[in-house]
């Protein structure tokens, strides 16, 4: 008997869907957001939301975010996220702060859902082989035999 539908539900995507259907996913930049963060939407930050809040905007995702407009609801994230860490936080607190991650992209489900991929970075080069790869042939060595002679010195 069907029951209800679910966020995540339904047939599984193919593994080489992604590299066909390329153009509708986003490319973030590896290298993520490089302009300063904007301010703090919420009340009185803690020392804590400021270095998270400040760390977020770095991210990739924070370019659509910027976009899409979203600081509210990333600040919404990074105040529950400072009260998730504290000793004594309530299990539904880490639940609200996984699901505020998944919305924001920050989960690989996430980026999933949003259709976003983050691209190599600038610097980051294809590893290139330095030496031409040696057969199993090749690299076969013969382990000399100690004897008991030279075993027991």
């Amino acid at each position: 008997m069907p029951r209800g539908g679910h966020a995540r539900g339904g047939r599984r995507a193919s593994p080489t869907s992604l590299r066909a259907n390329l153009a509708d996913w986003t490319v973030l930049p590896a290298e993520g957001r490089e302009a300063d963060p904007p301010p703090f939407p919420l009340l009185d930050p803690s020392p804590r939301e400021a270095e998270l809040w400040a760390a977020l905007w770095a991210k990739p995702q924070a370019i659509e975010w910027e976009r899409l407009g979203l600081e509210i609801e990333v600040g919404l994230y990074v105040r529950n996220l400072a009260a998730a860490e504290l000793p004594g936080a309530l299990a539904a607190r880490s639940t609200l702060v996984r699901q505020y991650g998944d919305s924001l992209g920050l989960s690989a489900a996430g980026m999933r859902a949003h259709r976003w991929v983050i691209g190599r970075a600038a610097d980051e080069a294809r590893p290139t082989p330095t030496t031409p790869a040696r057969s199993a042939r090749e690299r076969m060595y013969v382990v000399r035999d100690l004897g008991d002679d030279e075993a027991t010195e």
